[in-house]
């Protein structure tokens, strides 16, 4: 810990101090000076202790009161009718809890996203569902944002917002979401309509619970199931991947769940 270090290391000056203080210190006025430094640095060294102590308890305090991750089981779940990409019966969906302050969830739809829509995607093999979990006590605006994307579907443009808020993180003010609504040809006034009404709320509070059932507390987190081929509404969920995971990490539980959906037709 680099607190440790710190402390070791001012440990080892003082003690370097008070042994060669007095062959150092010429005069009395210079080891008057010289003492009054290494009180100084031993007072630096007990206050320093003092905080990693404070600290360690502080921390372990909060892995006691830190509530338990609820493990995933799979799932079976009615989609109702969250935004999606791909062909509505595609064999396997995708589906991802997301909040669009998160750095990760950021990393994870300009890097590794694009990836997986050409290769799965547009190829008709996965269904991608996006769901909204903004985490507001750690990103303030996220809700606006979950909302701004929500209310952009409204007038068929959900993918197009999803897009420019994840370009510019730090460009959520309501100003600034009205802009991006102006430059994505949006109906102005009736995107600003939606937002006061807080017209989705009620969807992102659903999508929010039903990810907290799965076990979902942080984001970016995907969950990967087969689609009922009889109604594509309907999923089992199997596979859970927590985190900005790597193209290789999805592709392993999408390609395994394609060749189960190819074993059920024969």
């Amino acid at each position: 810990m680099l607190i440790s270090s710190r402390v070791l290391g001012m440990s080892i000056v003082v003690s370097f101090l008070l042994a060669a203080g007095p062959a150092l210190a010429k005069t009395s006025d210079e080891l008057k000076a010289l003492q009054k430094e290494v009180q100084a640095l031993q007072q630096g060294q007990v206050q320093m202790q003092k905080d990693l102590a404070e600290i360690k308890s502080l921390l372990q305090q909060r892995a006691k009161s830190a509530p338990a991750k609820q493990a995933f089981t799979p799932t079976d779940i009615q989609l109702g009718k969250p935004p999606y990409k791909g062909n509505y019966d595609a064999p396997v969906t995708l589906m991802e809890f997301s909040d669009y302050q998160c750095p990760f969830c950021k990393r994870h739809a300009n890097n590794v996203m694009p990836q997986l829509i050409k290769t799965y995607v547009d190829t008709g093999k996965v269904r991608f569902i996006m769901r909204e979990f903004p985490i507001e006590n750690l990103h303030k605006r996220a809700i606006p944002a979950s909302e701004a994307a929500l209310c952009a579907g409204d007038q068929g443009q959900y993918w197009a917002m999803h897009d420019s808020l994840f370009t510019d993180q730090k460009a959520m003010s309501d100003e600034n979401l009205q802009q991006q609504a102006a430059d994505l040809g949006l109906d102005v006034p009736a995107f600003s309509a939606c937002m006061k009404e807080n017209k989705f709320m009620d969807q992102i509070n659903t999508d929010m619970a039903e990810g907290r059932k799965l076990g979902i507390s942080g984001t970016p987190s995907f969950v990967v199931g087969l689609t009922d081929p009889k109604d594509p509404s309907k999923v089992r969920f199997t596979r859970f991947i927590r985190g900005a995971q790597s193209l290789q990490a999805f592709s392993a539980a999408i390609d395994e769940l394609l060749k189960t959906a190819a074993l059920a037709k024969k």
